[in-house]
């Protein structure tokens, strides 16, 4: 199950593949790429510099996580 919630930024956004690059808002150093996104959000609202709501299942593997929300 999820294991914390974090919010953070969008930096790149793959409509093709619906992956997401995303800074963390805890950390602004880091950055983690191809994040699975939900595709109950629409493409269009995946805009750079937008604030996302992540899932993450393993906190020690930032990358283990989905793109929640957006906003």
């Amino acid at each position: 199950g999820v294991r914390m919630i974090e919010r953070g930024i969008l930096r790149a956004w793959d409509g093709a593949n619906y992956l997401a690059t995303v800074q963390f808002a805890s950390s602004l150093t880091t950055t983690v790429a191809a994040i699975p996104t939900s595709r109950a959000i629409a493409s269009v609202e995946m805009v750079t510099g937008r604030t996302v709501t992540v899932a993450i299942f393993d906190p020690a593997n930032p990358a283990d996580a989905m793109v929640v929300g957006v906003s």
